[in-house]
């Protein structure tokens, strides 16, 4: 058996073609530059909310300060994706966003929801969105259990709607118990490295 260095070399076509699937696989989704005065909206449960810090020690309010642009922060703690996919619209209307950042289904998850329809609303958030001309950016919310890991259906829905997605940082934060204030929150630290994993994303991204 010829090694396929070799049989590339001696096909430059087929070189080509192998070069650039391997650039795709490493493309990730690239955001349109935010202006000086973009609003951001943050939106999600509890953990946009910022429960288990004050509102100045959200991930939201620390992302502003990170980023120079306005955070809006719409988190409403205990709320289940299909109330959140019918306040979205009013969100947008009310901020008109240049970016969604949409951090949400951890209570579905908790509740043992349907993550079929987690995800379907999900969807339909994105697609309010884009149906406007706003960016999404998608954060990962880990299943329960002992341990944690971001559910895999946020890295499905990134791939499929060709997202840019934080999928580690909530996981990394809530098994470290310096970095939370209970179980499935994190505490004033954990969100500013919440929001330095967000902003950094954005600046990958081309965003800012």
């Amino acid at each position: 058996m010829r090694p396929a260095g070799r049989i590339a070399l001696r096909h430059p076509g087929l070189l080509l073609l192998v070069l650039l699937g391997l650039a795709g696989c490493d493309r990730a989704p690239r955001l349109a530059p935010l202006a000086g005065d973009a609003v951001i909206l943050a939106f999600g449960d509890s953990l946009t909310f910022g429960s288990g810090a004050g509102a100045e020690q959200s991930y939201p309010a620390q992302l502003g300060q990170l980023s120079g642009r306005q955070v809006v922060r719409s988190g409403v703690p205990g709320e289940l994706s299909d109330a959140g996919l019918a306040r979205l619209p009013a969100e947008l209307a009310a901020h008109r966003p240049a970016l969604l950042l949409l951090c949400h289904g951890g209570n579905d998850l908790l509740r043992k929801q349907s993550r079929a329809q987690l995800a379907a609303n999900l969807r339909a958030m994105v697609a309010l969105a884009r149906a406007q001309g706003v960016a999404v950016v998608l954060i990962g919310v880990p299943r329960p259990g002992l341990l944690l890991g971001t559910d895999p259906l946020y890295r499905e829905l990134a791939d499929e709607l060709d997202l840019p997605l934080e999928d580690e940082a909530l996981a990394q934060i809530l098994a470290d118990s310096r970095l939370k204030s209970d179980a499935v929150h994190p505490n004033a630290l954990g969100y500013r490295q919440l929001a330095a994993r967000v902003h950094d994303l954005l600046r990958g991204a081309g965003a800012l």
